[in-house]
């Protein structure tokens, strides 16, 4: 079979990012500046060739890929698939808190979270071991319709933290050494035989932007 070819981008930057809050499953729409990453995002890949555009059903990510398609003139660009599978993380009772009232209130869940254990779930969210199959499930069901082509995936940093797991075949346990960028732009392939990382952190598209606004 031949490869898939996957842009894997997170959402642009959210208020709760901001303010290091737990989003998870609950739906936060992008800040002003998140919306600016996603039409940045856009313009950046608005000549490449792309067969499907899938994204997680929370509007930080939804967004994010409906700036992608709308600068994007492929046939398969033209319509954003929400998909369940790309959401992010769900963290129960953690969500809509701030990391330091986490470490506050549940002190030894917090510890566990921090310390990357694979089997803690805060009460009502997932594992990363859940998370982790839930991902590969999904990136091979997706990767498998599309042989030969190019897809993106728009999702979250959970998801991304995972796909990079996956594609350079690293622990859940291992301490995380990469960016984990709002709307940076990350390449992989796709076989049966699983992923493999071909490009990763990329925010040339954020950064030039920026030096061009100084500038001015």
């Amino acid at each position: 079979m031949r490869a898939t070819r996957i842009i894997a981008i997170r959402h642009g930057e959210t208020a709760w990012n901001v303010d290091t809050r737990l989003q998870g499953h609950l739906d936060v729409a992008l800040n002003a500046r998140g919306q600016w990453q996603a039409q940045r995002a856009g313009q950046a890949l608005a000549d490449e060739d792309i067969a499907a555009i899938y994204s997680s059903d929370l509007s930080r990510a939804f967004a994010t890929a409906q700036a992608i398609a709308a600068h994007n003139k492929s046939p398969g660009a033209r319509t954003v698939h929400p998909h369940t599978g790309l959401r992010e993380r769900g963290f129960g009772i953690f969500e809509g808190q701030t990391y330091a009232q986490i470490s506050i209130d549940w002190p030894e869940e917090s510890r566990r979270w921090r310390q990357r254990d694979p089997h803690f779930a805060p009460q009502g969210g997932e594992t990363l071991t859940q998370l982790r199959e839930r991902i590969a499930h999904t990136v091979d069901t997706l990767g498998a319709q599309h042989p030969g082509e190019q897809i993106v995936l728009v999702a979250h940093g959970g998801v991304m933290d995972a796909l990079y797991r996956l594609a350079t075949r690293q622990d859940i346990e291992a301490p995380r050494t990469w960016d984990l960028g709002n709307a940076a732009i990350n390449r992989l392939l796709w076989t049966p035989d699983g992923l493999t990382l071909v490009g990763w952190g990329d925010v040339r598209h954020l950064d030039e932007a920026t030096l061009d606004e100084t500038s001015a």
